[in-house]
């Protein structure tokens, strides 16, 4: 299996390494509850080696980028990106994925397993068009700094980020001799920055932060944070079972951009003005159920679990989950039957587990 490019300093500060999105990264580097509430409160940082890199070039990327995906990606000012998920013909979401103009390139962004699908349908649609793909991922890693006293920390290393920086807005400046992107990341709910540069001088940027003061986190208090924040993964709680609109990620979609594969269906819906069931959150009042369990109305299956962890809330920990459940079921406050509990129906984010103590 892949190792991130920060394997070794990771496993040297004592992480309990593992599997996540196909690296060996960190999971996590003691009391994962801990570091969940630095993510909130403090200065956390974190290996962000789980995530891919790909460069298209070519005179016909940003026309043939646009007809890939469902964002618009043609008018996107330079330096800024947005979210995107790739269909095929019948609108069944097969990716999501970055993608950010860079002036004479375009960036792709995507979790380091979807890598490999992704250049594939790549590869499978560039026919006459001016474009060449390069995966990059191995000279180009990222590391994110998370949290209420983030930006006080990334300033006092000398970077001069703008309170204002815009979400998915990538600002070019040079570290210690290093050249670095920097980009916030679309959250209404924290204070995310990534920072992207070359493999090798990772290590040196992860020590400076610890030297200032940024604790290291690992995957599993990530997970509980994208769960209580009610992001969905891809290849989790997003699948290639389900259309865009069942996932409520609207700012993925871009209605006037034009054509691309799998608009059809996407329109369609639109036109029609509704799912059958979309996805939600849950307050289970018991253990996590298993991903996949069953959310039951009067024992009739109306809905399914498909991310769900104990998370610390207010002192306690409270279990939440993310799935989807049958329209007529899901409004917020109806209780539902999941592997023998009550499951309360809660639209993300579930706002006390973000609260900053």
């Amino acid at each position: 299996m892949d190792r991130t490019p920060l394997y070794d300093r990771l496993t040297s500060a004592g992480a309990r390494m593992g599997e996540y999105c196909g690296v060996e990264t960190a999971l996590a580097f003691g009391d994962a509850k801990a570091e969940y509430q630095t993510l909130l409160s403090g200065c956390a940082v974190y290996d962000l080696g789980w995530r891919a890199k790909i460069v298209l070039t070519g005179d016909d990327r940003m026309r043939w980028a646009n007809g890939m995906v469902t964002n618009n990606v043609r008018d996107l000012a330079e330096g800024c990106g947005n979210y995107s998920f790739m269909l095929n013909a019948q609108g069944r979401i097969q990716a999501d994925l970055y993608v950010y103009n860079m002036g004479d390139h375009l960036m792709v962004d995507t979790e380091w397993w979807q890598k490999s699908k992704v250049l594939e349908l790549f590869d499978k649609f560039i026919i006459m068009d001016d474009v060449a793909v390069a995966d990059i991922s191995g000279q180009l890693t990222a590391v994110a700094v998370q949290g209420q006293k983030a930006l006080a920390k990334l300033r006092a290393l000398g970077l001069t980020i703008a309170d204002d920086l815009e979400p998915l807005k990538v600002e070019r400046m040079v570290w210690s001799g290093v050249g670095i992107s920097v980009t916030r990341m679309a959250s209404n709910v924290s204070q995310t920055y990534e920072i992207w540069l070359a493999a090798e001088n990772a290590p040196k940027l992860w020590d400076a932060l610890i030297a200032a003061g940024a604790k290291p986190v690992g995957t599993d208090a990530l997970e509980m944070f994208r769960v209580a924040a009610g992001v969905p993964r891809y290849g989790v709680d997003i699948t290639e079972k389900h259309i865009p609109q069942e996932t409520e990620q609207l700012h993925a979609l871009h209605f006037a951009k034009g054509c691309y594969l799998g608009q059809e269906i996407v329109e369609r819906v639109r036109s029609r003005g509704a799912v059958n069931r979309h996805f939600t959150g849950f307050k289970v009042d018991g253990p996590a159920p298993n991903n996949g369990a069953e959310a039951q109305a009067e024992g009739k299956k109306v809905g399914e679990i498909t991310s769900a962890l104990r998370v610390p809330v207010n002192g306690h920990d409270e279990t939440l989950a993310l799935g989807y459940v049958r329209n007529e079921s899901g409004a917020p406050g109806t209780k539902l039957q999941v592997e023998g509990s009550e499951a309360e129906v809660q639209e993300p984010p579930f706002k006390e587990a973000l609260k900053v103590g």
